[in-house]
């Protein structure tokens, strides 16, 4: 099936780190983003990217940004840990038209599976508009699990990973068609909401 038959989705990805964005070491996190979504979604993709310092007004500009610029989905990381500088989750509260605490929730039951330092993450996700904003883990091999999940040897799902309600979320604030290819992240909706195939 080409590009074609998908609807076509605007994703603003946002590294937040002080380091970084000086260029004081590599960014990872806007190339996991990139690399994840290009591999989970069938849709043609347009990134937004941006790779700011951990300041709290800066952070919230970007997402406004980002949304304004018509970002159905908007994913961060970095930021979300109780340091003196982490401020990603008070940045896109503050910017929230809605909290969907669930996305926090589920994301810290993965982390929980690895450490028992992921109680420490507060990452958040909110609506603003059309654009659903969800805060993600700092590491690359972090990102991937939070949104994929975990499976066992066979390949079964042990926990879901948050990305599979993110399509259906998206359709319910009126953004685009999102479809998932299921070997990566099966995408959930109920029978209602499934699109037929082109």
């Amino acid at each position: 099936m080409s590009d074609s038959a998908h609807d076509k989705i605007k994703i603003g990805i946002v590294s937040i780190s002080d380091r970084a964005s000086t260029g004081v070491y590599e960014d990872k996190g806007l190339p996991a983003l990139q690399d994840w979504l290009t591999r989970a979604l069938k849709n043609p993709i347009s990134f937004e990217p941006r790779l700011i310092p951990d300041e709290q007004a800066r952070i919230s500009a970007t997402l406004i940004e980002l949304v304004s610029a018509g970002c159905s989905l908007v994913l961060t990381t970095g930021g979300t840990g109780p340091a003196l500088r982490d401020v990603t989750p008070e940045a896109t509260l503050a910017v929230a038209h809605k909290e969907m605490p669930g996305f926090g929730e589920q994301m810290r039951q993965i982390g929980l599976k690895f450490v028992p330092t992921a109680i420490l993450s507060r990452q958040v996700a909110v609506i603003r508009d059309k654009s659903l904003i969800i805060n993600l883990p700092g590491q690359p091999k972090s990102i991937q699990e939070t949104l994929e999940g975990l499976k066992d040897a066979e390949g079964q799902s042990i926990v879901a990973g948050i990305f599979a309600a993110v399509p259906y979320c998206v359709d319910l604030i009126g953004g685009p068609y999102m479809e998932t290819n299921d070997e990566v992240c099966k995408a959930f909706r109920p029978r209602s909401a499934l699109r037929a195939p082109k």
